[in-house]
């Protein structure tokens, strides 16, 4: 597919690389010299200088009247202006599907901006990041949590604690003690280690596991990992009153009822604002660093604490305070990608990244349209994965899962089949036109595809 993409910022960057990757033809158009630089020395896709909302620059991207060959164009820069230009431009040109980017949060307040500029999809960064953290602050026990096939199931990143009833046990044990649970571990990081599990391997203490499941039983799932984890989000604090921290505050009023949230900062006129539109928040006016406030208002027994100012650092330092004072979970908002992996080294539960959950959203969209499934927390793991669509011809066609004999350290995680997302079982009979994901530690994913007729790809 034929992709123009207008931004070569961290946004558009991540986008371009992961659609390049996919094997789009990826152009890509960019007004500063240092970002069309980068891109070009970083990516195989083409790049042009110039204003991506005008015509003439659009023109050069191959968007004319009636002739283009442009299956998309995504607006990403951080100016709305360009963004909303770009795409309406593109739409009048012909161009089937366009997507933009969206700093102000009134342009995605009401859905009819988008309709009346003919934008399939304008996206806000505090939205999607505020959706993430309300589904990390709701699966407590989860590093990583994120929905797929419309939010029926989910990719969730869980840690084994001691009191854990999987300590000690194989993953053949696991689906004998809970037979109608629907899980698959498809990924395990031990210490340096990380290898896709067998049905012999013996979970640890401290394992971190990526899990499949329905979003239906995840508190189940959750309590098998960390029983010490599934009482109902009652108390959250949340420091920093800018657009994440007001979006935070509102989808979570939305979604939980009678939920104690504590809004603290320091600035006056921000906490007059946020006690006026959402007066159901206990805004407090003082450092989110105080500990002697934090303790008076709670934080020991606190379920949540969402470090969301405009500094990183900051919001690091205050995310291993309140974790420190005794909160359950611990939540830090970066823009810097570099900071993703701390969880690893200081004790912050999670660590949300506004810039990457963007391009992921966006990435997702032109990968899956129609379907919300996201497989971007699982890039980090150290796998192989490949996509297939099953044929007549396939030799897995008409076998379950469990007759295909793959070899030990590879899973069939995902089956899409008519737009529908399934998480296999043994038992799950491949059709023709499904398509698989398949997940295979580096040394077994040529033997892993020998069963579709597939070599490695």
């Amino acid at each position: 597919m034929r992709i123009v993409l207008v931004g070569a910022g961290e946004v558009g960057y991540t986008v371009a690389k992961n659609l390049s990757e996919d094997g789009h033809d990826i152009v890509v158009i960019e007004e500063n010299e240092e970002n069309a630089e980068h891109v070009e020395t970083m990516l195989d896709v083409l790049v042009l200088r110039g204003n991506g909302a005008r015509p003439s620059v659009l023109a050069r991207a191959g968007i004319t009247e009636g002739k283009n060959d442009i299956a998309l164009l995504i607006a990403c820069t951080d100016k709305d202006e360009v963004n909303l230009m770009a795409c309406w431009i593109a739409k009048r040109m012909g161009v089937p599907h366009v997507i933009a980017r969206a700093v102000g949060l009134e342009f995605t307040d009401n859905e009819e901006w988008a309709r009346g500029l003919g934008i399939d999809m304008l996206i806000s960064p505090e939205r999607s990041v505020a959706k993430q953290i309300e589904e990390l602050l709701e699966i407590r026990a989860a590093i990583h949590a994120t929905d797929i096939a419309d939010g029926k199931a989910g990719i969730y990143v869980f840690r084994i604690t001691r009191d854990s009833h999987l300590c000690g046990h194989s993953l053949i044990q696991l689906r004998r003690a809970y037979p109608n649970l629907i899980l698959l571990i498809i990924h395990i990081r031990r210490g340096s280690k990380s290898f896709v599990p067998s049905g012999t391997e013996v979970l640890q203490e401290g394992d971190i596991c990526y899990t499949i499941c329905y979003r239906a039983i995840v508190s189940e799932v959750e309590r098998i990992f960390q029983p010490s984890f599934t009482k109902k989000l009652k108390h959250v604090f949340i420091v920093g009153a800018g657009k994440i921290g007001f979006q935070t505050a509102s989808r979570l009023i939305s979604h939980i009822h009678g939920i104690d949230i504590r809004l603290v900062e320091k600035d006056r006129t921000k906490c007059e604002r946020f006690a006026r539109e959402l007066p159901q928040v206990s805004v407090l006016c003082a450092d989110g660093s105080d500990v002697s406030l934090l303790k008076s208002e709670g934080i020991e027994s606190a379920d949540g604490y969402v470090a969301a100012t405009d500094h990183d650092e900051t919001n690091l330092m205050l995310a291993v305070l309140a974790k420190t004072l005794g909160v359950s979970k611990s939540i830090a908002v970066v823009q810097r990608p570099n900071y993703l992996n701390m969880t690893n080294v200081i004790p912050v539960d999670a660590i949300v990244n506004r810039n990457q959950t963007l391009a992921n959203v966006i990435t997702r969209s032109v990968r899956y349209p129609g379907s919300s499934r996201v497989l971007t927390v699982l890039e980090e793991i150290d796998a192989e994965t490949v996509e297939l669509t099953l044929t007549d011809t396939s030799p897995a066609t008409g076998q379950s899962l469990m007759e295909l004999k793959m070899p030990q350290g590879s899973i069939v995680a995902l089956v899409e089949r008519k737009n529908e997302m399934l998480i296999p079982t043994g038992g799950t009979i491949l059709k023709s036109g499904d398509k698989i994901l398949v997940f295979a530690s580096a040394d077994v994913i040529n033997d892993a595809m020998h069963p579709f007729g597939e070599d490695k790809l």
